[in-house]
């Protein structure tokens, strides 16, 4: 099948570019975006992916609110080969200019919840280095993505509560990612799409005249099979900066975590992260956590929306609750993001904290796969 962009020189098979050089099913194509208000009173969730051997289009925007409501807006689509043309029901994915602004709507439609946002880099996309991840003999997931720190500007709308995003306020990622990685549905056989023990922590920052980027993936001993830290500079939104001039950032060294935990839970609390400078000196971060955004919002561990999953010819749904009512413990609530004040000395910024933490880990006391944290 050829699509229009056959006619570019992007070809790395002998096949149209609509035919994918691997048969995981699972291969996928993603954006993913946070953007939270530097007082903590809202955080928006945006994700958009495509899977090309599942057939499948879908996307989400989710917002929590500093009264605990979250409204999440999920949809989906068949897709029958150009990837290209980046909708789902009445959500759009627009890239307005590549790694610079991107435009994120919902149509007005009965479900109530609508949006259009913009997301304006203030920052070069960086290449992260690569996953693969093992589980036992079989390879689970093989993925690459970039990251890029940026401001929001626009609106969210639910039920006729209208949201204001400012760019002057409104602070946020961009994460794109492609590859393979399990969904979350079921498979035949021996499982191996949830992992047996998992400990991700990650932490993009913004300061006021730069952006700090850590995260890190550790087994059950502490020892880490994924590591990093950079510092990017940040430039004015819309200006004329060179987008992919990655040279701008400094690579450093992703140092020890101080976390703790709020008892009786697996939810972080008031935590330390430490960046490590060629030159043996040391900052750390104290984050200290204003909101929490489940990631359930934007399909992750979700039992019916769940990335990939084929919902039929064109579905969208809005879904609603209160975080403070949710069982944190049960395992579809467990990755999730925090807004988080960030100091470091006398200097203050905000960001996220993302923490997915399953499985026994020896050096802050968690046993089992579930078991929270006793002090």
């Amino acid at each position: 099948m050829l699509i229009k962009y056959d006619d570019y020189p992007l070809h790395q098979t002998a096949e149209p570019l609509s035919y994918i050089s691997t048969s995981e099913r699972n291969f996928y194509a993603r954006y993913w975006y946070n953007g939270y208000d530097f007082d903590g009173e809202f955080y928006i969730g945006v994700a958009f992916a495509a899977y090309p051997h599942r057939e499948v289009m879908d996307g989400a925007v989710s917002i929590v609110r500093k009264d605990g409501t979250q409204d999440s807006f999920h949809a989906s689509r068949r897709l029958r080969g150009d990837r290209t043309d980046l909708y789902a029901g009445p959500m759009r994915h627009e890239i307005v200019e590549p790694m610079r602004t991107v435009r994120v709507t919902v149509e007005e439609n009965d479900s109530g919840f609508s949006c259009d946002l913009t997301f304006h880099a203030s920052t070069v996309a960086h290449e992260e280095p690569a996953d693969h991840v093992k589980q036992g003999i079989r390879t689970v997931a093989q993925m690459k993505r970039f990251s890029q720190f940026g401001r929001w500007e626009g609106h969210v709308t639910v039920n006729g509560r209208r949201q204001e995003i400012s760019p002057k306020t409104t602070y946020g990622t961009k994460d794109r990612s492609w590859g393979w990685r399990w969904t979350g549905e079921s498979e035949q056989g021996v499982s191996r799409d949830q992992p047996e023990q998992f400990f991700w922590l990650w932490a993009p920052l913004h300061w006021e005249d730069r952006c700090t980027h850590w995260g890190q993936h550790e087994y059950a001993d502490g020892a880490r099979w994924k590591q990093f830290a950079q510092i990017f500079p940040t430039h004015p939104i819309k200006g004329d900066f060179d987008t992919l001039k990655e040279g701008e950032v400094k690579e450093i060294i992703c140092g020890p975590h101080r976390l703790t935990f709020v008892p009786g839970t697996r939810l972080l609390g008031k935590s330390e992260i430490d960046m490590i400078y060629p030159d043996g000196r040391t900052e750390t971060f104290t984050l200290e956590p204003l909101l929490r955004y489940h990631m359930i919002g934007t399909g992750y561990n979700h039992p019916e929306w769940g990335h990939g999953f084929f919902k039929g010819e064109e579905a969208y749904a809005l879904e609603s609750w209160n975080i403070n009512d949710l069982d944190v413990n049960a395992p579809r609530y467990l990755h999730m993001q925090h807004v988080v004040r960030a100091t470091c000395g006398d200097k203050v910024g905000i960001g996220a904290l993302e923490q997915y933490i399953t499985g026994p880990h020896e050096r802050y006391g968690l046993k089992g796969f579930l078991d929270p944290y006793q002090p």
